[in-house]
């Protein structure tokens, strides 16, 4: 019955008018962001950190904000998926197989929506997920010492290269690229300033909020510079969206499937770095050889476009369930909520749901909400997102930049924090052109001083001794699962790569 209370409680908080208003800004916003090919749930979450800084909110509208921003982006990416066969983001990808060709007989406008009604029974339930397994996951996590928590982050830096990366060294590359930034600063614990080169203002380390900013939003931008020309495609002008609404038939049919799916995007999610991509690949994967007796799938198949918005969308719940609980994120989206958890000065974690009880509930119940509200937006203005998919580059761009720029000034008021946020604009531009995932970066600059200092606590704990990290059971059991983590991006990252071969070809083909 606590569990009910709380929730009663969090209802209590997020239904004002103030956290009404936000969270339809940020379904609005997030949705925009993830119709538009390239930005997708992670960049959408940084561009708008900035307006919520410097809107002044509280801790609680923040993240009813950018979490209805994050859900919103989650729905937005199957449009341009479905109408251009351009995934609005990664764990859209699995959308094209069945959403474009369904687009291409004349069932888009049924195609949209019922992937907007299976976005939304995988975050329904997903947030019903949430609600019964992060307490519990806090109870565990409260038998965590300083070996078992480094072990945990340890697992976190394994896992999050992800399903899709098929180079784990590049991901490993990205993650002491982010932890050797995280050294950055005066040592907390002997005063020593290291890599400071004696600027003053890298005594306090990199602001995180920067960092990802830069990374995410800039980087954006100085690809569109070089490429002068954007995602967008005209053929949206020749689509036509048809009828709206799928027929009951389809919906009963697709039904079991948005089910199972839901249960598998979770799962998915929950595991720390696995996220969104691999809930949706996995959806997929298994509706496909459960009921794919006449071999439809591909060729425009209901089921093939509920499966992975319903899995990737319950995946995106499940992966706020270690962030909240452990304060380890779920995906790269949750690793951008979790630096501005941290910016406003709340430690994600065990005591997270003791200490700011206010924060965790309002969250959760905005997330209600939110969904509802996705679901009431998405169908009726799928008309207007589609037009979206037709806004030039060059006006969008400049866009990102400005609020990228005004943001960050904004919170700091340093035009030091400025140049460091060009500079990692750069990086990410430098980065991206080798393929280097950004996520573990932000992962490592986030965690990389709190993974230090477990490690310090645990050795000097036992006197210099090293076993200390596996010392007990459950730090044995993390460490088996963050090696068994390693290794499976290795054998799954193929299969999802000559998915997206596959769905490049048949894109070829149809074109």
């Amino acid at each position: 019955m606590d569990t009910f209370s709380n929730l009663a409680d969090g209802f209590a908080i997020a239904l004002t008018w103030q956290n009404i208003g936000l969270a339809l800004l940020g379904c609005f916003l997030g949705t925009i962001m993830g119709a538009l090919p390239g930005l997708g749930p992670s960049n959408g979450v940084a561009i708008l950190i900035p307006l919520a800084f410097t809107l002044g909110l509280a801790a609680t509208p923040s993240l009813i904000l950018l979490t209805s921003v994050y859900y919103g982006a989650m729905y937005g990416g199957r449009i341009s998926s479905i109408l251009l066969n351009i995934p609005g983001d990664e764990p859209a990808m699995m959308t094209c197989l069945d959403g474009y060709p369904m687009a291409q007989k004349g069932y888009a406008g049924e195609a949209l929506s019922l992937s907007g009604i299976a976005s939304f029974v995988g975050a329904f339930f997903a947030t019903w997920g949430l609600i019964f397994l992060a307490p519990q996951l806090v109870k565990i996590a409260l038998l965590f010492g300083p070996a078992e928590y480094f072990a945990l982050f340890a697992l976190a830096f394994m896992t999050l290269g992800g399903v899709s990366s098929t180079n784990q060294a590049k991901s490993a590359f990205a993650a002491a690229l982010g932890l050797g930034l995280a050294m950055i600063g005066v040592d907390s614990q002997t005063g020593v300033p290291r890599f400071t080169f004696g600027e003053v203002h890298l005594y306090d380390g990199l602001d995180f909020l920067v960092a990802i900013v830069g990374l995410f939003a800039l980087s954006e931008v100085f690809i569109f510079l070089e490429n002068r020309h954007g995602k967008s495609d005209a053929k949206g002008k020749k689509l036509v969206i048809g009828r709206l609404t799928p027929p009951l038939s389809m919906l009963k049919a697709c039904t079991p499937t948005m089910l199972r799916s839901s249960f598998v995007g979770f799962i998915a999610g929950v595991l720390p770095g696995a996220g969104a991509s691999l809930g949706s690949f996995l959806s997929y994967s298994l509706e496909k050889r459960m009921v794919d007796k006449d071999k439809s799938f591909g060729t425009g198949d209901p089921r093939g476009v509920a499966a992975p918005e319903a899995g990737n969308n319950a995946a995106a719940g499940g992966a706020l369930v270690p962030m909240l609980a452990l304060g380890v994120p779920g995906s790269g989206t949750t690793a951008v909520l979790l630096a501005v958890l941290l910016s406003l000065n709340i430690t994600p974690g065990p005591l997270l749901f003791a200490n700011n009880p206010d924060v965790v509930w309002g969250l959760i119940a905005a997330l209600f909400i939110a969904n509802f509200m996705l679901l009431a937006l998405n169908i009726p203005m799928v008309g207007l997102f589609t037009r979206l998919l037709l806004v030039p580059p060059r006006v969008l761009m400049p866009v990102v930049a400005m609020v990228s720029f005004v943001g960050i000034y904004g919170i700091s008021g340093s035009s030091f924090d400025l140049l460091v946020m060009i500079g990692f604009g750069l990086m990410g531009w430098i980065l991206r052109k080798f393929d280097v995932p950004l996520v573990p970066i932000i992962l490592g600059t986030l965690l990389g001083n709190t993974m230090e200092n477990n490690l310090r606590r645990a050795i000097t704990i036992e006197n210099g001794d090293w076993w200390t990290l596996i010392d007990s059971p459950l730090a044995i059991g993390l460490w088996i699962v963050a090696i068994i983590g390693f290794i499976l991006p290795l054998i799954f990252g193929r299969k999802v790569k000559s998915g997206m071969q596959r769905r490049d070809e048949e894109g070829a083909l149809t074109d």
